[in-house]
């Protein structure tokens, strides 16, 4: 097979990282920093039990169902573009948030964030894709890259608290706005897209009807199981409409000329397994994210700043991982030698916080299990985002780029969900069953026992998916290290598109 056109390296790329980064954490950060807010918001704005969980669904709904629609308009009209487009909108959309009058303005407000979220995300990775070619850069872009796409849920905890606890709660919305007009503004003048980069094929409209109803559908139905319960009409039906609605997804871009996700991209066993172990783990970290904060501030009694910056040893331990050990092994050793290990270290750490109770010390439990974590999913998911990108023709990059964040994304859904689910359905039980010790303990530290007993049993269930994501890692991902010249496409295509270097084997 003929060698590919090497796309010329843009001295700007790495002034360009620094922006995508920015943009990035503010993305990721958005998911977590409202969580804290969340009770101020509600009391303010009287919005019911039963529908503030809006807040953070609206905007899950609307970033999950139409990440791959964003991708793919990040592949026609430009990444750049798409780039920009996305940050304006989402600072937009955070203005109208934070101005928020009443419950149906705020809830349109997120679902607005969610929308331009799925434009921008997948536009920023996949121009780190198409601007970082040769292996050693890539390995350092993908790395900061990956520090702030794992870091970035845990600094929204801890700024989600100071805005919180020393301005007011719609700063949580307006501290998105100046992110995001630096970022605009240094997207201007200094990222410039490869040329030849970009899909011009006509849009697939059945296959974006279809992925985004799909999608929605099985994020929605996560939603509705934590609610309703897994037996509910309205849950099964949801999970039966999601699985007819991806079927059909499947089948028409089989057919399509220019399909929304054209299959190569998953069909290639190494990213099929990124894509997957990446939203097995995801599933297990924002299930983690929900417990810990639930326990340092209502059993430990931690305020909103203590148990923000109490997250900080995870941060650091994410940067550490990504940045010293994945960036500077991922040339020289297979991608499933940092993330099987990886996965294997967070569960360990995970392992370590099943032992947790009431009276656990900080410092001898969540301290250690925290660095182990943040070291384990920062090794493991620097390579990962690099390998899901990696030897894409750079006009599906920002589908491919896109479908890294819809597994996160509906990970995380099913994360909250289900982990959630187990960790009530444990506590409702032993609380049932230590009824007698109710009296001695009194209410408050019955519960708290009760509830810290649920958090444990749910987070046994996170080191069995973790440790099953490490296995599918180890059985899928069997590409030698991300080094070496670039070369053809991997998926064997001959175009005249210039094409992103392969994995050398």
């Amino acid at each position: 097979m003929p060698e590919t056109a090497q796309v010329p390296l843009d001295p700007r790329r790495w002034k360009a990282l620094a922006i995508i980064a920015i943009a990035q954490l503010m993305v990721v950060l958005d998911a977590t920093i409202v969580n804290i807010a969340l009770p101020s918001a509600q009391a303010d704005l009287g919005i019911s039990d039963a529908n503030r969980q809006w807040v953070i669904t609206a905007y899950a709904l609307a970033f999950g169902g139409l990440l791959l629609f964003g991708g793919r308009i990040a592949d026609l009209w430009g990444r750049k573009r798409a780039f920009t487009a996305g940050l304006i909108g989402f600072a937009g959309a955070s203005a109208l948030g934070g101005a928020a009058a009443n419950e149906a303005m705020l809830l349109g407000a997120r679902a607005l964030q969610g929308a331009f979220g799925a434009l921008l995300a997948p536009a920023a990775l996949s121009l780190l894709a198409v601007m970082f070619t040769e292996s050693r850069e890539r390995a350092k872009a993908f790395g900061i890259y990956g520090a702030v796409a794992g870091g970035g849920g845990a600094v929204g905890l801890i700024l989600g608290g100071f805005l919180t606890e020393y301005l007011d709660w719609r700063w949580t919305f307006f501290v998105n706005i100046p992110f995001a007009a630096v970022a605009a503004a240094g997207a201007f003048l200094l990222i410039r897209e490869p040329a030849g980069t970009r899909n011009g094929s006509s849009l697939d409209i059945p296959g974006v009807v279809l992925a985004t109803l799909g999608l929605v559908s099985l994020v929605y139905a996560f939603t509705r199981a934590q609610s309703d319960g897994w037996t509910a009409g309205v849950t099964i039906g949801l999970f039966v409409a999601a699985v007819v609605l991806l079927a059909a997804f499947v089948l028409v871009e089989t057919k399509v000329r220019a399909p929304l996700l054209p299959l190569r991209v998953l069909t290639d066993r190494n990213r099929a397994g990124v894509y997957l172990s990446l939203g097995l783990a995801t599933i297990a970290m924002f299930g983690l994210f929900l417990f810990l904060t639930y326990y340092l501030q209502i059993v430990k009694g931690y305020t909103p700043v203590q148990s923000g910056f109490a997250f900080l040893p995870m941060v650091a331990g994410m940067i550490t991982g990504s940045t010293q050990i994945g960036a500077r092994l991922m040339t020289r050793v297979s991608p499933r030698l940092l993330m099987a290990p990886g996965f294997l270290l967070a569960a360990l750490g995970m392992l370590i916080l099943t032992q947790m109770e009431t009276d656990s010390s900080y410092v001898g439990l969540v301290l250690p299990a925290q660095l182990l974590l943040g070291l384990g999913m920062g090794t493991a998911f620097m390579p990962a985002m690099s390998l899901a990108t990696y030897g894409v023709k750079p006009r599906d990059a920002g589908v491919a780029s896109a479908m890294v964040n819809t597994s996160q994304q509906v990970g995380g859904a099913i994360g909250t969900a289900l982990l959630n689910t187990i960790a009530a359905g444990a506590a409702t039980t032993w609380a049932t069953s230590h009824a007698a010790e109710a009296r001695g303990l009194g209410t408050a530290a019955f519960a708290n026992q009760a509830a810290v007993h649920g958090y444990a049993a749910a987070i046994w269930w996170a080191v069995g998916i973790l440790v099953l994501s490490a296995a599918i890692v180890l059985t899928l991902v069997t590409t030698g290290h991300q080094g070496g010249n670039p070369a053809a496409s991997a998926e064997g295509e001959q175009d005249d598109t210039p094409a992103i270097p392969v994995l050398a084997h």
